[in-house]
C-alpha cells in the first residue's frame, strides 16, 4: 500500500503510542493535510539530514504507521498532531513530487513477548543500569518508574530512547528488531556502553583536578623561588617585565595607547606569571608593539614607471588603466590617499585581483589581500573583546601588522559576497574603514585604542553590484568589461603562454602556436569573459603533449586541428572516468 510520510528529524516511535506534534514547516503541513484528505495514514519516517530533507536517500527506510486522531490548523498556518501508532513498515519505491514523499509499505512483524520472563528481566536490568547511567546524566528515575508499572512495553522502550537521547541510527536499529526481548537486548548494549563512557569521563575528570592541584602547588613553590631569585638579583621574569617596560617607553606609539599599554603592564606586573591572566595581558602588549604606528613605505611615487608596471602585467584595459594612474597622480600631488575608493566590478577572470597587485607594485608598497566572501561576522574587521577566550584582533590589523607598514595596499575581494546573522552586521565595520573621516581613528575591539587607518589604500573588487547603496557611495565603482577575442589572443600571447609553460615545465621555445589556433582554442573551447579558462586550456594542452612524449617537451606546433585531437583525447578520458565511478558492481 502506498502511504505519505512525515520525516522527523530526532524522533523514532514505537507501535501502540499517542504521538503529538507541532509541525511548522509548511510542506510538512501540506503532507499532514494531503492525508487527512485522503483519509489515510501517516508513516512516521526519521531523516538522516537535519534540515527538511530533499531526496529519499535522506531518510531511513523503515518507519511507524500512525492513524490521524486529531488535526488542529492554527491561525499562523502551524499544525498540532496527534497520531496513534500502529505498525512498524518497511518502505520501497520512495518518491518526492512538491517536498512531499510518498512510498509502498510492507509491514514488518514484531512478536508480542513482552510478558515472557526472559523479557521482563530484560526489562529490570535495562532500569537497573540506567540507575547507574543516572548518577551522570541526571536524569530522574521515578518517571521511568512509573512507565513501568502504568504503561505498555512500547511506552517503556520508546521513553528510554528519548531519554538517553539515542542516536538515530541506534533508534532505527531497535525499531528494526523482530521481538521486544530483541529491542530490550539493543538496548541494554548502548546503556552499558553510555555507563562504562562515563565512567571514563569521570577517571579522567579527577585525574585532571589532581593534575590541576598538583600545578597549584607547583605555582606556590614557583613563586617562592622567584623571591628568592630577586633576592639574589637573578629573577628572569622580571627582568622580562622590566625589559617591556622599556620597549613601551621606546616604541613610537601615540600617547593613549602608550597609556593603555602601561595601565596594563602595571596589573600584569602584579599578577603571577603563572596565571592566565598575566599571560593575556602580556599577549595583549605584544600586540600593541608590533602594530606599525610609525613605520611605513615611503618610496617616492613615479608615475612613469607605475604606467610600465601596469603595461607589462595587463594587456588592452586602457580606460581601466588611465583611472588608476590618475587615481596615483593624485596621490603623488596630495602625499596622501584622498579621493575615492576605487572598486573594480567584473565577471571572474577578467584580472580585477591582479591588476590590484600591479598598483601595490606600481607604487612600491606591501601589499594584502582579505577575502570577504561569506564573512557574517562583524568582529571579522573589529576583531573581538580580549576578555574572550582565543581573542585576536581583527583581519584590518593582522594585515597591517603582517605587512609591518601602516600605508599598504589592502585588497578587499569579493566585497559583494558578504553576508549577516545574528553576530553582527560586518558592512556597519566596513563603512567606517572605507571612510576617509572615520578611518582616522579606527577601534579595534581587541587593542581597544585608535588607529590611523587613513594612508591605507583600501581597494575593493567585486562580481556585480549586489551591494548596498550606503556602501557604493563610499567607492568608485570601475566597471572591467570581458576581454575581446583579440585581446584574449593579445593576452595568451603575451602572459598566458609563458605561464603554462612554467607550470609545466616546457621550454618556451619549443611551444610554437599561432594567433589563428589561438582563436580557434578561444571559439570552440572557451565561454568566459575572462582568460581563466583560457589559461587552463592552454595548460591542458602542454600537459597532454607531455604525456604522448613520454614526459619530454619536444618542439610542437599547435595547429587548430591538433588542438583538436589533444583536447578531445583528454575530455573523452575524463568521461570515462566519470562513467566508471558511476557504475556500481
Amino acid at each position: 500500500m502506498r502511504n505519505y510520510i512525515l520525516p522527523f528529524r530526532d524522533l523514532v516511535v514505537h507501535p501502540g503510542l499517542t504521538v503529538p506534534a507541532y509541525i511548522d514547516n509548511t510542506v510538512s503541513v501540506a503532507c499532514v493535510e494531503a492525508a487527512a484528505a485522503a483519509n489515510q495514514k501517516l508513516v512516521i519516517t526519521p531523516q538522516r539530514s537535519w534540515s527538511y530533507p530533499t531526496n529519499p536517500s535522506d531518510l531511513f527506510d523503515v518507519g511507524t504507521v500512525g492513524e490521524i486522531a486529531q488535526v488542529l490548523r492554527l491561525p499562523d498556518n502551524t499544525v498540532h498532531l496527534i497520531l496513534r501508532t500502529t505498525d512498524v513498515v518497511q518502505l520501497s519505491n520512495i518518491t518526492v513530487e512538491n517536498g512531499i514523499f510518498t512510498a509502498d509499505t510492507t509491514p514488518v512483524e514484531i512478536r508480542d513477548d513482552s510478558n515472557l520472563e526472559q523479557t521482563i528481566a530484560l526489562r529490570d536490568k535495562v532500569v537497573e543500569n540506567l540507575q547507574l547511567l543516572a548518577t551522570t546524566r541526571k536524569f530522574k528515575m521515578d518517571k521511568i518508574r512509573a512507565i513501568i508499572q502504568n504503561y505498555p512495553m512500547a511506552a517503556f522502550v520508546d521513553s528510554i530512547i528519548q531519554t538517553i537521547e539515542l542516536d538515530n541510527d541506534d533508534a532505527v536499529r531497535i525499531l528494526r528488531a523482530g521481538s521486544w526481548r530483541e529491542k530490550l537486548m539493543l538496548l541494554l548494549e548502548r546503556i552499558n556502553l553510555l555507563v562504562e563512557t562515563a565512567k571514563i569521563e569521570d577517571s579522567i575528570n579527577r585525574r585532571v583536578h589532581e593534575q590541576m592541584e598538583s600545578g597549584r602547588r607547583e605555582a606556590i613553590l614557583q613563586e617562592k623561588m622567584r623571591a628568592i631569585q630577586r633576592e639574589m638579583g637573578g629573577d628572569s621574569d622580571e627582568m622580562d617585565t622590566e625589559n617591556l617596560r622599556k620597549r613601551i617607553e621606546r616604541s613610537a606609539m601615540p600617547r593613549d595607547a602608550k597609556e593603555k599599554a602601561m595601565s596594563e603592564w602595571k596589573r600584569m606586573r602584579s599578577m603571577s606569571p603563572m596565571s592566565n591572566e598575566g599571560a593575556l595581558l602580556k599577549t595583549y602588549i605584544e600586540e600593541l608593539l608590533s602594530m606599525p604606528w610609525d613605520k611605513s613605505d615611503n618610496q617616492p611615487i613615479d608615475l612613469k614607471t607605475a604606467r610600465a608596471v601596469l603595461d607589462s602585467q595587463h594587456s588592452g584595459m586602457q580606460p581601466v588603466k588611465e583611472r588608476i594612474l590618475e587615481h596615483i597622480a593624485v596621490m603623488k600631488k596630495t602625499g596622501g590617499n584622498q579621493g575615492s575608493i576605487l572598486c573594480f566590478v567584473g565577471a571572474p577572470g577578467v584580472g580585477k585581483t591582479s591588476l590590484c597587485k600591479s598598483i601595490a607594485d606600481a607604487l612600491g608598497r606591501k601589499y594584502q589581500r582579505i577575502s570577504l566572501g561569506g564573512i557574517s561576522d562583524e568582529a571579522h574587521f573589529r576583531g573581538h573583546r580580549k576578555t574572550y577566550i582565543g581573542a585576536q584582533t581583527g583581519r584590518i590589523m593582522d594585515a597591517l601588522k603582517r605587512c609591518k607598514a601602516n600605508n599598504p595596499v589592502i585588497v578587499l575581494d569579493e566585497i559583494d559576497k558578504m553576508g549577516r546573522d545574528w553576530r553582527g552586521d560586518p558592512e556597519s565595520a566596513l563603512l567606517e574603514i572605507l571612510d576617509p573621516e572615520q578611518n582616522k581613528s579606527f577601534r579595534d575591539h581587541y587593542l581597544e585604542v585608535d588607529f590611523d587607518l587613513s594612508n591605507v589604500l583600501f581597494i575593493a573588487t567585486a562580481n556585480s553590484l549586489n551591494m548596498s547603496n550606503a556602501l557604493k557611495d563610499r567607492m568608485e565603482i570601475i566597471e572591467i568589461p570581458g576581454y575581446s577575442e583579440d585581446e584574449k589572443v593579445q593576452i595568451a600571447r603575451e602572459h598566458l603562454i609563458a605561464r603554462a609553460a612554467r607550470d609545466t615545465g616546457w621550454n618556451i621555445e619549443n611551444v610554437i602556436i599561432s594567433d589563428d589556433a589561438l582563436r580557434h582554442l578561444i571559439r570552440n573551447y572557451t565561454s568566459e569573459d575572462g582568460v581563466r579558462e583560457l589559461q587552463r586550456e592552454l595548460t591542458a594542452l602542454l600537459r597532454r603533449t607531455l604525456l604522448e612524449h613520454d614526459g619530454e617537451d619536444v618542439k610542437t606546433e599547435f595547429t587548430p586541428q591538433k588542438i583538436d585531437d589533444l583536447l578531445r583525447m583528454r575530455k573523452s578520458a575524463a568521461m570515462s572516468k566519470r562513467i566508471g565511478f558511476g557504475v556500481r558492481i
